[in-house]
């Protein structure tokens, strides 16, 4: 099932971070992108974060699930919704963990 467009602009309004997030869309679901690195995805319309040992502390009372088959399990963040403080430093410290966009051109993330 493809993800609603309106799920993904109220995670990006939700996270509270302007310009700097962006949503683009992939195989009927979404990548969330900040500054330009893919942080997050909202996939069946649930949102799921990047997992990376730096923000594994900080996600361990979230729930994990698979976000498309045969991938590995990822933190839901749907709880986060309800505290944009939160899910804003995750997104941060996710982007801060993850390694840079590469040098190459690329297609920019469009918001949709």
């Amino acid at each position: 099932m493809a993800s609603q467009r309106e799920t993904v602009d109220h995670v990006l309004d939700v996270a509270g971070l302007g310009a700097r997030l962006a949503a683009r869309k992939m195989f009927g679901e979404y990548g969330i992108y900040l500054d330009g690195t893919m942080v997050a995805m909202v996939c069946d319309d649930t949102l799921y974060l990047k997992p990376t040992p730096a923000t594994a502390a900080d996600t361990a009372s979230l729930p994990t699930a698979a976000p498309y088959p045969n991938a590995k399990p990822h933190p839901q963040a749907d709880a986060l919704l309800d505290d944009p403080p939160r899910l804003r430093a995750l997104l941060l410290a996710t982007a801060l963990a993850l390694p840079p966009p590469s040098d190459k051109p690329r297609r920019r993330p469009r918001a949709q």
